[in-house]
């Protein structure tokens, strides 16, 4: 197994969040939140592995399924059955068009934000 990779920690990371009004914005936090529901099935479990509580996941996706035409997560209570939850078409859809367009994004100022680090004062690194 090798040993967790600690660029990130000092490589330059692009963070965007689309605002729509005053009220309604998507950023990287809820779009991690639906790619973590997508990859686990489960509101409560992609909210753990965030350390964000169940109330606070859940409160995002029904932010996110009003704020919508169309509801980005659907769920199931659980039950004898189990519950769960998944991406809908329309919550696929706008991860994938977030995701990309933080992939243009990063691509298209990484000059930019390389000019900008080229200037930044000698910092000592972490671990």
């Amino acid at each position: 197994m090798s040993a967790p990779d600690d660029t990130s920690a000092t490589c330059p990371r692009l963070r965007i969040r689309v605002h729509f009004g005053p009220e309604i914005m998507l950023g990287p936090g809820k779009a991690d939140l639906l790619e973590r529901i997508r990859d686990t099935g489960s509101i409560a479990a992609a909210g753990r592995s965030m350390a964000m509580s169940y109330k606070r996941a859940w409160s995002l996706v029904e932010t996110m399924n009003t704020a919508f035409r169309e509801p980005l997560v659907a769920s199931a209570r659980g039950g004898a059955r189990g519950g769960g939850a998944h991406l809908t078409e329309t919550g696929e859809a706008v991860l994938t068009h977030y995701r990309k367009l933080e992939e243009i994004t990063g691509e298209a100022g990484a000059a930019r934000i390389g000019a900008i680090r080229a200037l930044l004062a000698d910092m000592p690194q972490g671990k």
